[in-house]
């Protein structure tokens, strides 16, 4: 296997990594929107479940559109598994982490130069674009965690 066909598999694996994160995230906050009360379950889907959404599908997509055009199996991903109920504080703070884990693998990965070097403009794009969208939920998981029972 050539280093250009060796490093495509590494970004496809990379890129489903953090993409199995990001389901994770959406999974823990699912489940924190069944422990909250309208007014906040409302400010949680605004400021975090949608954009965490937007980018699981714009990861996913980068992810399958990449590894169509250098003929490679994309992984599939299906739903993750409800986790069990909890402390809604818990349930975000899960998935803060596993927004921030997700983050880091696409920052590494991006770190590495393997898109420049194997990839292709449309995935760095991609890659860029996700980051984006998850730079801000940190922040808003936070504010929510300590709005929470008030």
């Amino acid at each position: 296997m050539s280093y250009t066909q060796s490093g495509r598999r590494q970004i496809l694996e990379d890129t489903a990594a953090a993409a199995e994160e990001l389901g994770n995230g959406l999974g823990w906050l699912g489940e924190a929107y069944e422990h909250l009360d309208e007014q906040m379950a409302d400010r949680m889907e605004a400021s975090l479940f949608r954009p965490l959404q937007s980018a699981y599908g714009q990861l996913k997509r980068a992810h399958a559109e990449f590894a169509q055009r250098y003929g490679l199996e994309a992984r599939e991903f299906p739903t993750a598994p409800p986790p069990l109920p909890g402390d809604p504080r818990r349930l975000f703070e899960r998935a803060a982490e596993s927004i921030q884990s997700a983050d880091e693998t696409l920052a590494r990965l991006q770190d590495s130069l393997l898109p420049v070097e194997v990839g292709d403009e449309a995935l760095r794009a991609g890659l860029s674009h996700v980051r984006v969208l998850l730079t801000p939920l940190p922040a808003a998981s936070s504010q929510l965690i300590r709005t929470l029972g008030r």
